[in-house]
């Protein structure tokens, strides 16, 4: 028992260490930021008030919050800083909704703004910044935010559960997942509204909208569609949603404005869909899938077995 407090109290030591060590870095990394941008920006005036606070969101709260972690970390006081910690870990939460609109505010003032674009270009030749942008700087803290979680996780894993900090860790490593699971989210939502323009865009004209509310794009693909009768099959990329799939061909080659895009040939809803495999179960040579609607039935195809087998499980997954 000994032996293994012994080997606990020396991983300990070394994480708080580490830990530490990076707090220092990451201080002045937002310090750069701090000074030579948001202070200075506002005593200038460069931006308006509704911009700064758009572009740097709560980066000075949280700027303020680290210095008080490395303050007790300094001192080994690892309980309070943790109390303290947790109690603005939501800052990270609401910097990560803001990152999106920061950056596009920030490329419209980089075009528009004159003094901006100079005092920016300014301010990053300064030594300090050591051939750092602004745009490097602003994703800092999520970054952070994921050290974080290593680096708590590791401490609680090497304290004896009787010492007293053991339930402060305990707590901080779970307020730290619930913020890193808000964040996910964000990021994610983020990813389905850029996969769901990108679709809209790739589709001619704009009698087929994609980009509503509450929708996930899940998968994307060529397959072919058996006809009833004994025509040829057709090659079709088909887009699946959360709420419906959508069949589309390639335009002309030769269209002027087109030549890229894809036509919508239909738009399925998926609510009163079935989906059956009727053939692809053995490892044959690709696949073949049937999809019932109230008033169609639809064959797919794919010599790829593994991809009729993904299509089958996204289908099937989206369907319930």
């Amino acid at each position: 028992v000994e032996d293994q407090r012994a080997r606990w109290e020396r991983k300990r030591s070394r994480t708080a260490k580490e830990l530490l060590e990076t707090e220092h870095k990451y201080l002045e990394q937002l310090d750069l930021v701090v000074t030579y941008f948001v202070t200075i920006l506002k005593a200038k005036g460069t931006l308006k008030a509704a911009v700064l606070e758009t572009i740097f969101g709560p980066l000075e709260s949280i700027y303020s919050a680290s210095h008080v972690l490395s303050f007790h970390l300094e001192r080994g006081n690892l309980g309070p800083g943790l109390e303290n910690f947790c109690q603005n870990l939501d800052l990270y939460g609401h910097y990560a909704e803001n990152l999106e609109q920061a950056n596009k505010i920030l490329q419209e003032q980089l075009k528009k703004n004159k003094s901006f674009r100079r005092f920016k270009k300014l301010q990053e030749t300064r030594p300090q910044f050591q051939g750092r942008k602004l745009e490097d700087l602003l994703p800092l803290p999520l970054q952070r935010l994921n050290q974080y979680k290593h680096f708590f996780r590791d401490l609680l894993e090497n304290t004896s559960p009787d010492n007293a900090e053991h339930q402060k860790l305990a707590k901080a490593v779970k307020s730290l997942s619930e913020v890193c699971q808000w964040i996910q989210g964000i990021i994610k939502k983020r990813e389905n509204s850029l996969h769901l323009l990108r679709v809209q865009k790739l589709l001619k004209g704009q009698k087929t909208q994609v980009l509503t509310p509450g929708r996930w794009y899940i998968r994307e693909g060529w397959l072919l569609v058996v006809p009833s009768k004994g025509e040829e099959l057709k090659r079709r990329m088909f887009f699946l949603f959360s709420d419906i799939l959508i069949a589309a061909k390639p335009c002309h080659p030769l269209h002027p404005l087109n030549a890229h895009k894809l036509a919508c040939q239909a738009v399925y809803p998926l609510h009163q869909c079935t989906v059956d495999k009727v053939f692809g179960h053995t490892q044959s040579q690709g696949g073949l899938l049937t999809l019932s609607f109230p008033h169609k039935t639809l064959l797919l195809m794919s010599s790829d077995q593994q991809d009729i087998n993904d299509w089958y499980r996204s289908l099937t997954a989206a369907v319930r």
